[in-house]
């Protein structure tokens, strides 16, 4: 069985945030999902679990952080595509997200692309596309002779 990530997220407005990632390309697994919690499926191993504070708070005795208001975690999902990337952001911006936020811009060339948006709880996400060729390579090349 292949390894599956569930990304806890605490939520504002339970609703709000399910028809936002239903916005951008995640669906609703109601299964998993209640009054309290939204299972929000990207692939067959990639989840974003949308928690209510109240029910957030039964797994942790730290404060829940004001994602608006400070940074913890940055989410990055990888794209096929420029055009994929863009996409998803422009979905995220129509679905009443902050766009471009990031202080760097990915979109100048060279081997990788991205763009970011924030949902409606803050919660920061990198979007992001790498040329296959680069990736393969590695961002700082290793000589197979050494690295074994």
């Amino acid at each position: 069985m292949s390894r599956m990530i569930f990304v806890n997220l605490p939520v504002t407005d339970l609703e709000r945030s399910k028809a936002f990632y239903e916005a951008i390309g995640f669906r609703n697994e109601p299964k998993f999902s209640n009054d309290a919690a939204a299972m929000m499926v990207l692939s067959d191993t990639i989840s974003v679990m949308l928690l209510t504070h109240p029910f957030y708070a039964t797994f942790t005795r730290k404060p829940i952080a004001d994602a608006n208001n400070s940074s913890q975690v940055m989410l990055c999902i990888s794209c096929e595509s420029p055009a994929e990337v863009d996409r998803m952001v422009d979905d995220a911006g129509a679905a009443s997200a902050k766009t471009d936020q990031s202080l760097q811009d990915g979109t100048k060339g060279g081997p990788m692309y991205g763009r970011d948006f924030e949902d409606p709880d803050g919660h920061q996400w990198e979007v992001m596309w790498m040329d296959p060729e680069f990736a393969e390579k590695g961002a700082h090349p290793v000589d197979e002779a050494t690295a074994a």
